[in-house]
């Protein structure tokens, strides 16, 4: 870390600060200028206390960190990309992934037709919600474990992985026994213990972007499963609540790339959830082909109309067929396989 003292600091407040550096377990490095002292701590910033607490000293200007926070999602720890295989299915490689199905699990009917027509147009993960986050408590919540059941069946009819979204830490076991993916949703994105458990049960975790988490904050969020011994971590960007009201969220494409170059791990993009809008969802889809995104997850519908969650944002099975053969072009020419 980069310790800035203020300029024109006395000589004895500048050794003040170099007493803390070394007391805090680095080695302090000062390089004095004519007017202002700059004090390099030398040192792992992950396993020794942080400096920042030095700019409570009224001598100390800033504190600037050299490492990455999020150490083991870094490329840093890691330059090459993580590929996550889940069934046969190879997330992060080569493959653009396509994740597709109903925002909710509503009936055996409205998921096995789901299931069918997205296996058929190109899909190799079914999505579904057995237990549905809802801003009202009047509104469907999901059929729970029944949900999970169907999701188990659809999975034995279709051979498509599954991914579906846990709620709270008592329910990580019994969604681990159905899920090949565990979804942590944006509500959950911050909730350190969930993410500890999803960690711990040993399945691969798509992590969704909070509605307001800055990408550093996201990528942190990625640490608390890695550092509890979960290298299967795959980010979602789903959109960031901003001013804007003409979408339901704002895509965020910029923090698609910034997450590739910054991380090893997956990215998907989710178009449904990121502007909450069925005629605007293929256009997203082909941007986030090309900003290099590592798959999509969208949401699709038997009959929207009659959905009983965000129907308006999700494809009819058509609309999806006719999405996943305009995105070839794309994903050729970013050197993807679809």
């Amino acid at each position: 870390m980069i310790v800035v003292i203020r300029p024109h600091a006395p000589a004895e407040k500048v050794e003040q600060v170099i007493r803390e550096i070394t007391e805090l377990g680095y080695t302090p490095s000062p390089i004095r200028g004519e007017f202002q002292t700059v004090v390099a701590a030398i040192g792992d910033e992950t396993t020794h206390a942080s400096l920042e607490s030095l700019t409570a000293l009224p001598q100390v200007e800033r504190v600037l960190r050299v490492q990455k926070r999020y150490k083991l999602a870094s490329r840093e720890s890691r330059p090459e990309r993580t590929v996550i295989d889940v069934g046969g299915v190879k997330i992060g490689g080569d493959e653009f992934v396509l994740m597709a199905g109903p925002c909710s699990v509503e009936s055996e009917e409205q998921l096995m037709s789901t299931a069918h027509a997205v296996k058929a147009a190109g899909a190799t993960i079914l999505r579904g919600g057995a237990y549905k986050p809802r801003t009202s408590p009047y509104e469907f919540q999901g059929l729970g474990p029944e949900g999970l059941k169907l999701l188990a069946a659809a999975r034995e009819a279709t051979g498509l992985r599954i991914i579906t979204e846990v709620l709270g830490e008592h329910d990580v076991e019994l969604v681990a026994a159905t899920a090949d993916i565990l979804q942590i949703g944006a509500r959950n994105a911050q909730n350190f213990q969930l993410l500890i458990a999803c960690a711990r049960s040993g399945k691969p975790v798509l992590l969704k972007r909070g509605m307001s988490m800055r990408v550093e904050e996201w990528l942190l969020a990625a640490e608390y499963i890695l550092a509890h011994g979960n290298p299967n971590v795959i980010l979602c960007e789903r959109g960031i609540r901003t001013f804007e009201n003409y979408t339901r969220n704002t895509l965020d494409l910029a923090a698609v790339a910034i997450a590739k170059q910054e991380t090893h791990l997956p990215v998907i993009v989710d178009p449904s959830q990121g502007c909450g809008r069925a005629d605007l969802v293929k256009v997203l889809c082909r941007g986030a082909v090309a900003v290099g995104a590592d798959g999509l997850l969208v949401e699709v519908h038997p009959n929207p109309a009659e959905a009983l969650s965000d129907g308006q944002q999700q494809l009819d099975p058509e609309a999806f067929a006719g999405l996943v053969g305009e995105l070839r072009p794309f994903a050729n020419a970013a050197s993807r396989r679809l």
